[in-house]
């Protein structure tokens, strides 16, 4: 397995894990998330590939793409918060098909390694709380919780 940046020739995979990851939103809070929603189109997701701020990468094997991290780099514009970098994971999918394989960790801890070398103070991410086997994950790859949202649904 490899892990490289996307590119234009990976969309149509990532698209289709990018529906597994809406799947699963879906289930779990069905009041937010649409089924059968797509998370970009393909000229938006064209144009995320080559964004060198939210950079993307896959874990491959052969011509297979077997998962993907979106990530994006945030620095904070606020009067009282430190000026840090921070690479933020917007998503991180494996394939069903290939879950416990090791590519969630791999993917990971190349993001992480990339972050490192990109000079940013920390690596976060959000978990929705009906997502218990993604949380599992990423504990086990050694994150703690940084902040927690609530809600009160009216």
């Amino acid at each position: 397995m490899r892990i490289r940046r996307a590119n234009e020739g990976d969309m149509p995979a990532i698209q289709r894990l990018l529906r597994q990851v809406e799947q699963v939103h879906h289930e779990g809070r069905p009041d937010l998330f649409r089924a059968g929603a797509q998370k970009y189109t393909d000229g938006e997701l064209a144009v995320l590939l080559h964004d060198e701020s939210r950079p993307v990468f896959v874990a491959c094997e052969e011509d297979a793409v077997l998962g993907y991290a979106f990530c994006i780099f945030q620095r904070p514009h606020s009067h009282i918060l430190t000026d840090i970098c921070t690479l933020y994971i917007d998503d991180l999918c494996v394939d069903a098909a290939q879950r416990g394989r090791g590519v969630g960790r791999a993917l990971f801890e190349f993001v992480k390694a990339f972050a490192r070398r990109s000079g940013c103070y920390n690596l976060t991410l959000n978990v929705w709380a009906c997502n218990a086997s993604a949380m599992r994950f990423y504990e086990r790859c050694g994150l703690a919780p940084q902040k927690v949202g609530l809600e009160a649904i009216l």
